[in-house]
């Protein structure tokens, strides 16, 4: 088992999803049940499918000076920035600390793939259109080096592109990179939108349900695909002894299946000891679970079998049915979502499930529940056994 880690502190986060921007849009949505879940209005020939679309990306614009980054994923990008405050903070720990003691780790699983299947439909003579000749937004590191210009952040800046765990991931490279002394803070998020790459793909696998997804339901039939920016800026303590902490955190590869989580959860339980073990605390002291929860088959009955892990007092709940499955931002939001539940004492539901499985049913939520929560529990589990857990707590005196 890992050694115990000092906590770091998490100074800023906002989320914008389907839900809405920032943080209040989304505590509303999950106190009064409202899913931002629409039937597919996206690319010209929509599948039948739900979505959970993020309003007003195609009318929004990059400020001048960083127009020759635009495109889709990072208009939602700059939208979330904007969230919260996110700026200012990011700003002052620039201030405190200075640009190159700053980091930056976002992850993402498509980037800005949307911009080059619209470049390849618009092929002039066998190039590019001239308003997509830019080679810098045709590269997974897109977002990451657009955010950088945009924040002003000159420290190690990274990309993690493990498809469903990627914006969780970013929260244990930043610890490490604080930890290590390469760093003194670091933004980390996630963004990913929507492109026909994700929604034709996932539903050439047979993923994608018709429906809007049903986490945990014993009719669920498939995902609902979303897009999502979420970002966090962590800090040590000593910067903001009462801001909400990241406690610890775990990885895992089992690397059992392309496709397929391994049968008895082996990834997923390794990377909750890790996360317990770095947190110095055990699954009892946990209050909430937010659920990797895709509403596939195979996932939510693999994710089932670490729930007895926790003490029936313990509530859980996927978050997949108010915002879709947002892919390489989920890990993000869905950490935004835990922070949301420590911060104001409540439980999310776990939309969509009205028959819930029996293996899951003790610990699921199916109703917003007001409480006080101390220790919240992230997963975020992709494709290829890439796994992850994050430990959230109070600060000092919360």
């Amino acid at each position: 088992m890992p050694e115990r880690i000092a906590p770091l502190a998490i100074t800023a986060c906002s989320a914008t999803s389907a839900l809405g921007r920032g943080l209040a849009a989304h505590l509303d949505a999950l106190r009064n049940t409202l899913g931002g879940l629409r039937a597919n209005d996206f690319s010209p020939t929509p599948l039948e499918c739900r979505i959970g679309r993020v309003p007003g990306i195609e009318d929004s614009a990059l400020p001048a000076e960083l127009a020759h980054w635009d495109c889709r994923n990072n208009r939602l990008a700059w939208i979330g920035l904007q969230q919260d405050g996110l700026l200012d903070a990011v700003a002052a720990s620039i201030a405190r600390h200075g640009a190159t003691r700053v980091a930056l780790v976002l992850g993402t699983s498509t980037a800005s793939i949307g911009s080059t299947e619209d470049a390849y439909r618009r092929l002039d003579h066998g190039h590019f259109p001239a308003d997509l000749r830019r080679p810098e937004i045709h590269t997974p590191h897109s977002l990451t080096a657009f955010v950088a210009d945009a924040t002003g952040i000159a420290g190690p800046s990274l990309t993690i592109s493990t498809a469903c765990s990627s914006s969780a991931k970013v929260f244990a490279s930043a610890e490490r990179l604080i930890r290590l002394g390469l760093a003194d803070a670091a933004l980390v998020g996630g963004v990913d939108t929507l492109c026909d790459s994700v929604l034709f793909g996932f539903h050439s696998l047979e993923l994608v349900s018709t429906r809007a997804c049903r986490p945990f339901d014993m009719h669920r039939d498939g995902i609902s695909i979303g897009e999502a920016a979420g970002f966090a800026l962590l800090e040590r303590v000593e910067a903001a002894p009462r801001a909400l902490r990241l406690l610890g955190h775990g990885e895992s590869s089992d690397a059992y299946h392309m496709s397929t989580p391994h049968p008895e959860g082996r990834g997923a339980h390794a990377a909750l000891d890790d996360a317990l073990a770095r947190a110095g605390i055990d699954a009892g002291a946990v209050d909430y679970v937010n659920l990797h929860g895709t509403a596939t088959p195979k996932n939510d009955e693999v994710e089932a079998k670490i729930l007895p892990r926790f003490d029936v007092r313990t509530r859980a709940s996927s978050t997949k049915g108010f915002t879709g499955h947002t892919l390489g931002a989920a890990g993000a939001l869905e950490a935004v979502v835990a922070l949301i539940a420590i911060e104001h004492g409540i439980v999310p539901p776990n939309l969509g499930c009205s028959e819930p499985m029996p293996e899951a049913a003790p610990w699921l939520a199916l109703q917003p529940v007001e409480r006080r929560v101390d220790i919240a529990v992230s997963n975020s589990f992709g494709f290829g056994g890439n796994n992850a857990c994050m430990v959230f707590g109070r600060g000092e005196s919360a």
